[in-house]
C-alpha cells in the first residue's frame, strides 16, 4: 500500500494509542477534577479494535507504535495487546509511556511479549514533592518499577519531567544528574495548557532556554547532540555523562514541520496534533462493519487535519483534557 502523507508533505509513521483513560494518580499538570468522562465500555476501543487500527496503518508504512493512557498498565490485558502490536508485520519501534508504578509488576511480562522501551514520568527525587505533584503517588514504586524496566532491558529508559513553576523548577539539575553514571534518558517537558486553564498555564509555565541555563550553571557547556528532525526533544549531554538530556518545547519552539504522528484516543477519535480540537471518528465506523481499505481511507482523510503548525493559546480553550486525549 502506499505511504500516507499528510498535509504539508509529512509522511504517517507513528501511532499513539491511548488505551484507557484511567490513571492511578492524579498529576497537577494532567488530571481535571472533573471525571465525568470516566470510561463507559461499550463507548471505548476494544484490544481488537486497536489490533486492527494497527495493523491497516502497518500496511500502509507504520513502523512506531507507543502505548499511552491515563495509565495504560491499570487496563487488563495491556501486556497481552502489546504482545499482539509486537507481531504486526513492519512494527519495530514498540514503546509505552506509564507513570511506573505498576512497572516492576510487569516489567518482565512486557519485555517478553516485545515491548521494545518505556518512558516513565519522573517529575522529582523528592519523595514528599512527588506525592504532592502526584496526589498522592509514592515516589519509592516508581523507582523500584525503573529499576526493574532496566533489568528486563526496556532500554534506553526514558524519564519524561513536565517543569512546573512552584513544583519542580527548582529541582531539574538534580534530576539531570541521573544521566551522568546511569545510560538514561532523561527529557525536561515544557508545561502545556492543555484543557484550557490559561491562568493555571501562565503560573506554572517554565521556557526550556530557563532549565537550560540552570543546568549549564550547574554542569558546565551541554554537548548538543545530532537532531533528527522527527523527535519531539533536541538532546544534549552533560560533560562526561553517560546519558542524555532532553528538551521537548511545544511552547517556545515547535517541532511541527518533522511531526509523524497520529493519535488513537481511547473513547475511538483519531487526533492528527495533540494541540487541535479536531478529530475524526472511527469507533462508530468500525462498528458499523468499515472494511479495511474504507478504514485506511477514513485514516488518510483525518491525516489531512494536520495542520502546518499548532496554534496560539486561544486555540485550545474548551478542548479536552491530557488523560482523555492520551499521553
Amino acid at each position: 500500500m502506499t505511504q500516507i502523507a499528510s498535509s504539508f508533505g509529512r509522511t504517517i509513521g507513528y501511532l499513539r494509542i491511548s488505551v484507557t483513560t484511567r490513571c492511578n494518580l492524579r498529576c497537577v499538570y494532567c488530571r481535571p477534577s472533573d471525571l465525568s468522562f470516566e470510561e463507559r465500555r461499550d463507548q471505548f476501543l476494544d484490544f481488537d479494535e486497536m489490533l486492527r487500527v494497527v495493523r491497516v496503518l502497518a500496511g500502509a508504512g507504520l513502523y512506531k507504535v507507543r502505548i499511552t493512557g491515563g495509565e495504560p498498565l491499570v487496563r487488563s490485558g495491556v501486556v497481552e495487546f502489546i504482545g499482539e502490536v509486537a507481531q504486526v508485520p513492519g512494527i519495530r519501534d514498540l514503546a509505552l509511556s506509564t507513570n511506573g508504578l505498576l512497572l516492576k509488576k510487569h516489567a518482565e511480562a512486557l519485555a517478553r511479549n516485545g515491548l521494545h522501551r518505556v518512558n516513565v514520568s519522573l517529575d522529582t527525587l523528592d519523595p514528599d514533592i512527588f506525592s504532592l505533584m502526584t496526589g498522592g503517588g509514592r515516589l519509592q514504586d516508581v523507582l523500584e518499577g525503573i529499576d526493574a524496566a532496566q533489568e528486563a532491558g526496556l532500554v534506553p529508559i526514558k524519564l519524561n519531567v513536565v517543569v512546573t513553576r512552584g513544583f519542580n523548577d527548582d529541582q531539574v539539575a538534580q534530576l539531570a544528574a541521573l544521566t551522568l553514571t546511569r545510560p538514561w534518558h532523561v527529557r525536561f517537558i515544557e508545561y502545556m495548557p492543555i484543557g484550557g486553564d490559561e491562568h493555571l498555564y501562565q503560573q506554572r509555565f517554565v521556557p526550556a532556554s530557563e532549565v537550560k541555563q540552570q543546568l549549564i550553571q550547574s554542569f558546565g557547556a551541554l554537548e548538543e547532540l545530532e537532531w533528527s528532525g522527527i523527535s519531539a526533544s533536541r538532546n544534549f549531554r552533560l560533560p562526561g555523562a553517560k546519558g542524555i538530556i532532553g528538551f521537548i518545547t511545544p511552547m517556545t519552539e515547535h517541532f511541527c514541520a518533522g511531526c509523524n504522528r497520529l493519535r488513537l484516543t481511547a473513547d475511538g477519535k483519531v487526533r492528527p496534533c495533540l494541540l487541535t480540537e479536531i478529530e475524526t471518528d472511527i469507533l462508530g465506523p468500525l462498528r458499523a462493519g468499515i472494511s479495511d481499505e474504507e478504514l485506511l481511507q477514513l485514516l488518510r482523510v483525518a491525516s489531512q487535519f494536520k495542520p502546518e503548525h499548532h496554534e496560539a493559546l486561544g486555540a485550545w480553550r474548551g478542548q479536552r483534557n491530557m488523560v482523555q486525549i492520551g499521553g
